[in-house]
This record gives structure tokens, sequence and C-alpha cells, in this order.
């Protein structure tokens, strides 16, 4: 059994869990007293009824920011603009307004709608405005602060040896640090970035844009997002698409479990393929290539392959990162084969490419300012305990049961445990009990929300609707025409697939 941990893994192992998008609702708040816009508490009524300025901001876009309250237990309280932007419909006339989110936690709604004509079908965008908004701690929102680009360089080249009291103190330590860095940075909001908040956030933009329920698109964490707004408003529920689901009842280890299994699965189907075609750097069986696979970690663990930066060289992070990253799309596999092709002539640069690519770094070095704000969603959403013992078992049965991926993904509770607030969250399962249909969409071979997770939250929502993709990669939509078209009619004429189809 491999225990690997440095800073940077332990910040991949963050990271993926970001990437799946894994937050947890928290139970139904009803509101008390006589309520306005269909339930919202009357405190309210002056968010859901403020009249916003639209600018234009591009080539059929046009902008806004949005007041909602910090604190939704304190309404009167200090208050936050999320940002928005539409791409306003190609076609005759608009159904009405769709709302999407990419994932992240963390990911930027306003990115995704700027590359609507990439992501979302024709169909769509002729029948639909389409927003995105920066969700609270994100992008141009009012977002979270922690680390500079030189404290994440240095903290990302730590190691860090756990099965010893010192380095275990010592990663305590620097995460601690990291925790008030970003409570320095940030400040009190960075206590109401949990996904509840979010999704109340969320039906204000609902009301200013004047629609009478949601119609919602959402991947990855944009799927839990979505299923809460549903239990939160399951009145206010149009019609909404959840695309690469996380089961809302796992804890943070079993999500780290499941995507231990996830991920192998991806990467074996990669193999397979690899193996299949003319340029693969492995020969044999797919069993083989992953032993190579892990002998290479092993090999970049001891000994850095030398890149085209001479200060930074390719270690085993770099490499299981590229990967990881490779296993979100197919489309990303032939680079794949290119860097582990290279990296087994001598050569890291195009692993390390890849690498900073998955954590946002740019070739000047400099990393997204907010990018700690997929750590401080999640763990807002997650309830951890800074347990040795337990935390140390959880890693010990990731890293046996997968000696590729395992050794990766532990330790990551200790990220949330140390940072100075704690998640009063609870893993429960999401039903929005009299919500009209919810599309899931699972894809056979997604590495970050395994297929089974997708099951699971099609069958807790009373009215949920399983759709399937046998297919590789992370989330569905825009993969096939037959995922396609079930969604666009879903959303644009109301016609339910039926549940279980298979593409």
């Amino acid at each position: 059994m491999r225990s690997r941990r440095g800073a940077g893994v332990a910040a991949l192992a963050t990271v993926m869990l970001g990437l799946v998008g894994c937050s947890a609702p928290a139970p139904m708040i009803q509101p008390a007293g006589d309520t306005i816009d269909g339930g919202a508490p009357p405190e309210l009524a002056p968010f859901y009824s403020q009249e916003v300025e639209w600018t234009d901001c591009g080539s059929n876009f046009d902008c806004t920011r949005v007041e909602v309250p910090m604190d939704y237990d304190d309404p009167a309280g200090e208050t936050i603009e999320i940002a928005v932007k539409r791409f306003n419909h190609t076609g005759d006339a608009a159904v009405g307004t769709m709302f999407v989110n990419p994932g992240g936690p963390g990911g930027s709604g306003i990115e995704m709608v700027e590359a609507t004509t990439s992501y979302f079908s024709r169909t769509l965008q002729d029948s639909f405005d389409i927003i995105g908004f920066d969700p609270r701690g994100v992008g141009e929102s009012h977002g979270v602060r922690c680390f500079d680009d030189a404290q994440l360089e240095e903290w990302y080249s730590k190691v860090y040896d756990l099965d010893t009291d010192e380095g275990w103190e010592d990663y305590v330590a620097d995460s601690t640090a990291y925790g008030e860095a970003c409570l320095e940075n940030t400040g009190p909001l960075m206590e109401h970035l949990d996904t509840v908040s979010a999704a109340r956030d969320l039906d204000i933009l609902r009301g200013v844009v004047g629609d009478d329920t949601l119609t919602y698109l959402g991947f990855s964490y944009g799927t839990f997002l979505g299923a809460t707004y549903a239990d939160l408003f399951p009145d206010r529920a149009g019609r909404l698409v959840l695309d690469g689901a996380v089961d809302p009842a796992l804890g943070y280890a079993e999500i780290a479990a499941g995507q231990n299994v996830g991920f192998e699965r991806a990467y074996r189907s990669y193999l397979e393929d690899c193996l299949g075609g003319s340029r693969c750097p492995f020969t044999g069986t797919v069993d083989e290539a992953w032993d190579r696979t892990v002998a290479m970690l092993d090999e970049l663990e001891a000994t850095p392959l030398e890149t085209e930066d001479p200060d930074r060289p390719a270690t085993d992070a770099t490499l299981i990162s590229a990967i990881i990253l490779a296993m979100y799309s197919p489309a990303w596999w032939p680079t794949l084969t290119s860097a582990l092709t290279q990296a087994l002539d001598g050569d890291g640069s195009q692993l390390l490419l890849m690498a900073d690519y998955a954590a946002e770094r740019d070739e000047d070095g400099h990393y997204p300012e907010d990018e700690g704000a997929f750590r401080l969603i999640d763990c807002l959403d997650y309830p951890v305990t800074l347990d040795r013992e337990e935390i140390t078992a959880n890693a010990d049965a990731l890293a046996e049961a997968n000696d590729l991926f395992g050794p990766y993904l532990g330790y990551g509770e200790v990220g949330c445990a140390t940072l100075p607030f704690q998640s009063s969250a609870e893993r429960v399962p999401i039903v929005a009990e009299t919500a009209p249909p919810i599309v899931v969409i699972g894809t056979t071979r997604d590495p970050a929300t395994p297929y089974e997770w997708a099951e699971s939250l099609a069958d807790q929502l009373a009215s949920g609707v399983l759709l399937s993709y046998d297919g590789d990669g992370h989330t569905a939509y825009g993969s096939t025409d037959c995922i396609d078209e079930a969604v666009d009619a879903f959303l644009v004429e109301g016609t339910v697939p039926p549940d279980g189809l298979q593409c």
C-alpha cells in the first residue's frame, strides 16, 4: 500500500471533489409567517422586486448585477451582488429564460454562457434567453480570496510524510494557515457559501427576470444546486435537467470512494482504447498498462522528469493530474497519449502543461483569484472532523482499493476540518416531494460522478426521470444526439422523456 502526500496532491484530492460538484443539501427550511412571491418571506420582498439595469456586454449578450442577502438569516444585514450574463435568444420568439450552472463548485456560469454556441444546441439557443451567473464566492460575483500566486506555488510544492507526527502536524498547520488566509482576504462571506444560500440566490434571480418557475440545466455540482432548489422551492421548480449527478446522501469519505471507482473505470476504458491504436506508449493487456502507469508514478516520485521549465520538474502529482484531466473528456485522450509517450522518453513537459491546465495556472504562473471557492463551498456542505485516526483509515482504504488513484485521494478532509468555520449541513437524500418531473442524466463511465450516483439521485427524487448515456467522460449533454434531443424536447416543449431511456 502506498500513501503519497504532498500539498499539491492534497489540493488535488480537493480539486477532484470540487470538479465533481459535491455539495450537501441542508434540510428544507420553511419560511415563517406571511409570504410573498409564492413562498419567500416578506423581508426578502425588496430583493425579489429590485429593478436591475441590463447593459450590453458583447455580441448578443447583456449583463447585470443582482443584490442578495449575504446571510439569509439576517436579510436586513449586509448584502452581496451576483454577477449575471444573458445570451439573448436567436429564434423568432423565446420560450422563456433558462438558467445554467457548469459545476465546480466554483465554476463560472458567466464563462459558460459566453460559450453558448459551443455548449448548447441551436434549438436551445433559438428558444431561450440563456442566463449564466457566478454563484456567491465565484468569479465576478463577490469572490473568494485565499492565497496569492506565490503562496500557492510554495504550498503546492511541499511534501508531507503523514505517517509521522511531524508531517501530520505540519500539514494541519499549513492547511490551517490557508483557511486563515481565506478568512482574512474573503471576510464574513466565507461563512455563507453553502449551496442552500446559492439556491436562494437563484430563486431571487428567477424572480428578478420575471419567471414564475425556474427552467434550469445544471452540470456536475450544478445538479446539486438544482436539486437543492427543487427541495427548497418545489412549487417554483419548472423544467430542471441535472447532468452528472452526485448522490446527496453520501458523506465526504463515500464521495472519495466513489470517485476512486469512477476514475479507475474511466482510465481502464482509456487504456483499452489506447492499446487498440497504433500510437499507444503501452503494450500488452489493460492490466499490464495499468501496472506500468503505477510504476511511472513510483519512478516520478523518486526522480521527477525534466521539463521545459527548469524550476518545475514533472512529479508523480503532475502525472496523476494530467490523467485526471484527460478522463473528463475523450477529446483529451490523444493529448494524454502524447504526453505519456513523451514522459516515457524522458520529457515531462507535456504532462506539466496538462497539469497546469487542470489547475488553471497560466504560463506566467497566475492562478484564478477565486481558486479557493471550490474548497470553501464544498466544506460548508460537508461535515467533517479533524480525527487523524479516521482520516488515515479512510486514506488507507482508498489506497488499498485502487493502487493508481487511491493514494492521491486521501486526507482531503483536513482541508475542511481546519477552516475557521465548520459545516452544520446534513447529508440526506433529496426528495423534492411536490416538484414536477426532474430529468437526471448519468454517463456509464463518468469518472467524477459515477453512473450509480445518477441512479441514486433519480430514485431519491419523487419525480426523478433517469436518462443513461453509455459513454466516456464527465456529463452527457453535447455528446450524443439521443441525449440532446430528449433534453431539448423536455426543456422547450415539456415533453418528459421515458424514465430509463438509454442512449
